[in-house]
C-alpha cells in the first residue's frame, strides 16, 4: 500500500478535489480536441470582462447546437475546461453569467400566461400549457445537461453545486441556479440505481484514502486507526452511483459488539481485542458520513441504513439489536444560545435547588451559585470527579428534553439534525450516554454526551409513520424517566 501522510480531512478533501479537476481537464481535452478545431484559448484566471464575453458566446453556441452531436460535445467540453481553468473569483463570475444571462425570459413567460388565459378550446389550451412549460425552463438547464453528458460530468456538477452552496447564501441569482442544479441532480438520481459495496482493508488504496477525506463524524487518525475500523468485528459500507463508480456517496461504519455501546473512545480503541463477529449480538452504527456536500438535499441515507441492516441480518443470524452511537451536534450551540438569552433565570427553571447547591459545592464556591455556562467552559471540568457527578443528572435531563421537545421553527421536526435523520428513518431514542466522547469536538458540541438510536426491526415502519405524520418521537422507558424527572 502506498504511504500517506495523515492530514486534516479538509486538506485531504482539497487534494482529492484538485486531482479530480486535473483528471477532468485531461478527459475533456480529448473530447474537445476533435478535427473541427473548436479548442479556444483559456480565459484569464479571474475571467476579465473581455474573456467573460467570450464565455457568453461559447454558452450561446452550446445552446444553438450547430454541427451535430460530436460538435455539441466538443463545445460543452471546451466550456467545462474553461471553467476548470479559473480561480475562485473567475468561477463565481462564470456561474453568475450562467445564472443571469441564461435565466428564463420573463417577457416570454408573461406572453405564454396571457395566451393560456385566453385559450378556451381544449386543443388550444393544451398547446398553450406546453408552450408555458417550455418557457419556464431556463436555458441554463440545457447547458448543465450538456456538461452532465461529458465523461465524469455528473461528478463535475456535484462538485460545482458544493461550491455554489457557499456562494448562493448572499446572491439570489446564484441561489436560483443552485436550486435548478439540485432539481437536475435529483431527477438524475434514482436510489434504485445505487450499488451497496463493502469497503475492506483489501479495497484499493485510492478508495481507502477517500475514507480519510470523507469521514465527518470521528476523524481517522492513522492507517492503524483505519485498519482497526476495517477489522473482522467491523463493517464499512458505501453507496455508489453508476455515474460516479469510484466515488462513495455516503459511508456507514458499523461495530459488531455485545450490548449497546456507550463510549466512542472505547469503541475505537485500537488496542482492544478483536471480537469474533459470530459472538456479537449488537450492530452499532457509529459513523454515517455524506461524502459530497453537492448532494445535500437528496435523501438516500435512510435507504443505506435499511440495506446495511438487511446485509448484516443475513450474514450474522445472532444479531439481536441494531443501534447507533450518535453525536448530538446541535445541542451545544442550542444550549449556549439559550443560556445567553436567559441566563440565570433559565437555569433556575432547568435545575433544582439541590442540583444548583451541588454544583456550587463541586465548583468550590460554597453557597454562591455558579453559572452552568461557566462550568462547561472550564477546560478540564470532565476530569473533576465531584463536578462530573454534580453535572450529570441535570445535563442528561437537558439533553433528553432537547432531543424530544425542541423543534425546528414552524415544524414538528426535531431541532437536532442527526435526531431528525434517525427518527424519520424509524428509530427510537434509546439511551443518552454521559461522557461518551471526551474529544475536544465531542465536549464542544454536546458536553461529551452521545445518544443511542435503536432500530427495532418490527417497529421501524410504525415509528417512521408516527414521526412523519404526527411529529411523535418514540422513546425508551429510560428517556421517558428523564423527561419526568
Amino acid at each position: 500500500m502506498t504511504e500517506l501522510t495523515i492530514q486534516e480531512p479538509e486538506t485531504v478533501r482539497a487534494s482529492l478535489l484538485d486531482r479530480t479537476m486535473s483528471n477532468l481537464r485531461e478527459a475533456w481535452r480529448e473530447v474537445a480536441d476533435w478535427s473541427g478545431g473548436l479548442v479556444t484559448a483559456a480565459p484569464g484566471p479571474s475571467l476579465p470582462d473581455k474573456d467573460a464575453e467570450t464565455i457568453k458566446s461559447q454558452m450561446r453556441d452550446c445552446l444553438e447546437g450547430r454541427g451535430g452531436e460530436v460538435s455539441a460535445r466538443a463545445r460543452a467540453a471546451n466550456l467545462g475546461r474553461a471553467y476548470l481553468s479559473l480561480n475562485a473569483e473567475g468561477r463565481k463570475r462564470f456561474l453568475r453569467i450562467l445564472a443571469t444571462d441564461f435565466d428564463i425570459n420573463r417577457k416570454s413567460v408573461d406572453k405564454a400566461v396571457a395566451t393560456l388565459q385566453k385559450a378556451d378550446d381544449p386543443k388550444d389550451r393544451a398547446k398553450a400549457e406546453r408552450a408555458l412549460r417550455e418557457v419556464l425552463q431556463p436555458p441554463r438547464l440545457r447547458l448543465l445537461a450538456q456538461l452532465n453528458a461529458l465523461p465524469e460530468g455528473f461528478l463535475f456538477l456535484v462538485d460545482l453545486r458544493e461550491e455554489l452552496l457557499g456562494w448562493s447564501k448572499d446572491d439570489p441569482a446564484l441561489a436560483a441556479l443552485e436550486r435548478d442544479l439540485l432539481s437536475l441532480l435529483a431527477s438524475w438520481f434514482d436510489v434504485g440505481f445505487l450499488e451497496l459495496r463493502r469497503i475492506t482493508w483489501d479495497s484499493p488504496a485510492s478508495l481507502l484514502e477517500k475514507l480519510f477525506a470523507y469521514e465527518a463524524v470521528h476523524p481517522i487518525r492513522s492507517w492503524d486507526d483505519l485498519k482497526n475500523r476495517l477489522s473482522a468485528d467491523r463493517r464499512c459500507f458505501a453507496f455508489f452511483h453508476p455515474r460516479m463508480s469510484n466515488e462513495p456517496l455516503i459511508i456507514v461504519q458499523v461495530a459488531l459488539v455485545n450490548g449497546i455501546a456507550g463510549n466512542v473512545q472505547t469503541l475505537l480503541d485500537e488496542t482492544a481485542p478483536v471480537l469474533d463477529p459470530a459472538e456479537a449480538d449488537t450492530a452499532i452504527f457509529y459513523s454515517i458520513s455524506n461524502a459530497h456536500d453537492g448532494l445535500s438535499g437528496i435523501s438516500f441515507g435512510n435507504f443505506l441504513i435499511k440495506r446495511v441492516v438487511d446485509e448484516l441480518a443475513i450474514e450474522f443470524k445472532n444479531l439481536k439489536s441494531f443501534a447507533t452511537l450518535s453525536p448530538i451536534p446541535d445541542f451545544g450551540p442550542w444550549l449556549k444560545r439559550r443560556l445567553n438569552e436567559a441566563g440565570k433565570d433559565l437555569e433556575a427553571d432547568w435545575l433544582t435547588a439541590a442540583e444548583r447547591k451541588a454544583l456550587a459545592i463541586a465548583a468550590g464556591t460554597g453557597k454562591e451559585p455558579v453559572a452552568l455556562k461557566t462550568l462547561l467552559q472550564t477546560p478540564d471540568w470532565y476530569q473533576q470527579p465531584e463536578l462530573v457527578k454534580a453535572l450529570k443528572p441535570p445535563m442528561l435531563r437537558l439533553v433528553a428534553r432537547y432531543l424530544v421537545k425542541e423543534k425546528k421553527r414552524d415544524s414538528s421536526a426535531a431541532l437536532d439534525r442527526v435526531a431528525r435523520f434517525h427518527l424519520s428513518n424509524g428509530a427510537r431514542i434509546e439511551r443518552i450516554n454521559w461522557l461518551a466522547d471526551t474529544s475536544d469536538h465531542g465536549l464542544n458540541q454536546s458536553a461529551g454526551m452521545m445518544v443511542n438510536y435503536l432500530y427495532k426491526l418490527d417497529a421501524i415502519e410504525t415509528n417512521h409513520e408516527a414521526y412523519r405524520g404526527e411529529g411523535k418521537v418514540m422513546t425508551s422507558s429510560t428517556i421517558r424517566a428523564l423527561l419526568k424527572a
